[in-house]
């Protein structure tokens, strides 16, 4: 296939090539209803779009992307770029959480102004009548593939793009600030999707199961466009038919022998408490050799406990394979080496809370971390002191920055955040080489290897101890029945001049739990595992823990909403003893 230095040129190229099989397959129904669309019909799909794109004379614009996950979702993402437009993928709105979703939209589009927005049929009916109170959303193109004639197929232009030309925004979760749009150009996927490639051993005989949303880098990157990039097929689902019934991601990848498939670690963790050993005999896991854990931190008991459960299904321990990166490096980051067993390193927990990496002093000090692997070659993986920019050794964590051609250019329309964000140089006395990207994650290098410890601005410091939110989570989660198992979030608050613990739990069914039982195992857990005390618990029910569409745990979302008091609590405690309904 003829080298492409965009995203253009790749898929026309791939829709020529002799490889006609390939392309994508999206389960309707999570299980045997599906669509198929060839990289072939996806090419001559996108270019009806583009050309209705450039009738209405919106090259150069931005258009919002509103689709559910599926085939028109794929096809209007590369109608945009056919088009010389910038697509921006965002949640749809929904009238069942109207409340969340639109103030999110209006907030994206207030920011990048876009002119179009491409959505289904059916999501344009639902929120026509919306639309009038919604300012820039109001004056927009709305159109859906199927509103583009194919007789405009002939009338598509080439746009000319240029490597450097920004592909797409990619906007951050915005949980305490305005969300921000990461200027994602044809040159950083072209670099990153080669490192994926690399890293994950992908051919054309590589086979792929993707659940994560395509609004989202993990999903969109790592699951649209990393098998276009190697010409690879890829079967999607949902990631709410993922959510409902969890095993539909492992049948997927038994059903069509998936070679590569993943997704953050609280999905083997749902995916591990909701398959039964007798589900589990039936499925085939023998061709899965890449397993991805990214986008949160990996826990060892994880790993251990989904190996142990999926063995007997086909699962090699050596397929699972750590990861790190971020929508400001376009993805990856770092990466573990393909079929090597889990890195695990034991540190004193005491000791990592003060920000030193050593050897436990006793069994009961230890804590493991997983290793995400070492950085993926041509990025500039550092680790420093965030207030002096100097790099640390291999004995203390720091904040981890990046620099590289994956590295985005910057925020869209937000040039100090730009600087604060990309322009960072080391010290004089490390030689001021720059400018990095600062992550915002903690960390620190052993042998080569990254280990991940968490968010800078999520780290709870009492005292001139650090605690990180995970731990704390890890200790509470699964101590009471009551509790829902990894919907739980913690977090520092500040009160009367002093950083305190806060945490947020759901609960299975209010009305029959014993609130106080279970605050009672809340605080003796953390008191027995963390040494910490806590000052407030607030529980909540099902799917009252913000989460992303995704289902990571958003921490400090939790927080600005708890002290807001925009939770919907069913019980609150506070260290003073006052209990309560919010």
């Amino acid at each position: 296939m003829k080298p492409a230095d965009n995203l253009i040129d790749l898929l026309l190229n791939r829709s020529a090539s002799p490889q006609k099989d390939a392309g994508y397959r999206f389960l309707l129904n999570g299980e045997d209803k599906y669509e198929d669309c060839s990289y072939e019909e996806l090419a001559y799909r996108a270019r009806v779009l583009a050309a209705e794109l450039q009738r209405r004379k919106l090259k150069g614009e931005r258009a919002l992307l509103l689709f559910p996950p599926g085939i028109d979702y794929i096809v209007s993402f590369f109608g945009c770029l056919l088009a010389g437009v910038v697509p921006v993928p965002a949640y749809p709105p929904d009238l069942k959480r109207i409340g969340k979703t639109l103030p999110r939209l209006r907030v994206i589009a207030d920011d990048c102004a876009p002119k179009a927005a491409l959505t289904s049929h059916s999501i344009l009916k639902k929120v026509r009548p919306l639309l009038f109170l919604t300012g820039q959303l109001f004056r927009m193109n709305w159109l859906s593939p199927e509103m583009a004639p194919e007789s405009g197929f002939d009338n598509w232009v080439h746009p000319e793009t240029r490597p450097h030309d920004v592909a797409f925004l990619q906007y951050t979760s915005g949980s305490t600030s305005k969300p921000k749009g990461v200027r994602v150009t044809h040159a950083n996927l072209l670099d990153n999707l080669k490192h994926i490639e690399t890293n994950f051993g992908h051919t054309t005989d590589s086979q792929g199961v993707i659940w994560l949303p395509p609004y989202h880098d993990m999903g969109l990157i790592g699951g649209i466009l990393a098998p276009l990039y190697t010409g690879f097929p890829v079967t999607l689902m949902s990631p709410l038919e993922f959510i409902r019934k969890p095993v539909r991601w492992l049948q997927a990848i038994s059903e069509y022998k998936a070679t590569t498939s993943g997704g953050p670690n609280f999905a083997y963790e749902l995916a591990l408490r909701r398959t039964t050993p007798e589900v589990a005999a039936k499925l085939d896991l023998s061709s899965w050799d890449v397993a991805f854990n990214g986008a949160e931190p990996i826990r060892t008991e994880t790993v251990e406990k989904f190996t142990e459960r999926f063995s007997e299904s086909g699962f090699r321990p050596e397929a699972f394979h750590p990861c790190y990166g971020l929508a400001e490096s376009t993805l990856i980051v770092t990466g573990a080496q393909k079929g090597a067993e889990v890195s695990i390193l034991k540190v004193d927990e005491d000791a990592l809370n003060q920000d030193r990496v050593v050897r436990p002093r006793s069994v009961e000090a230890e804590r493991a971390l997983v290793s995400c692997g070492a950085p993926m070659n041509g990025l500039d993986v550092v680790v420093v002191n965030p207030r002096t920019l100097r790099r640390l050794p291999g004995d203390r964590v720091g904040e981890i920055l990046v620099r590289g051609d994956s590295v985005a250019d910057g925020y869209w329309n937000n040039p100090h955040a730009t600087r604060e964000a990309f322009g960072l140089y080391l010290c004089q006395e490390d030689g001021g080489a720059g400018p990095y990207m600062r992550t915002g994650d903690l960390g620190f290098f052993r042998d080569g290897q990254l280990f991940v410890c968490g968010r800078s601005k999520e780290l709870i410091i009492i005292r001139g101890r650090n605690y990180y939110p995970q731990d704390i989570e890890r200790a509470v989660d699964g101590v009471h029945p009551a509790l829902r198992t990894g919907c739980l979030a913690a977090f520092g608050l500040r009160e009367d001049d002093e950083e305190r613990v806060g945490l947020i739990a759901e609960v299975r069914e209010p009305r029959k739990t014993d609130f106080d039982d279970v605050v009672r195992a809340i605080r003796r857990a953390i008191n027995e595992k963390i040494q910490v005390k806590i000052h407030t618990i607030g529980l909540v029910p099902k799917d009252g823990v913000p989460k992303t569409s995704s289902g990571k745990i958003q921490r400090r979302l939790s927080q600005s909403q708890y002290q807001e008091r925009k939770l919907k609590l069913v019980h609150q405690w506070h260290e003073a003893g006052r209990t309560g309904l919010n």
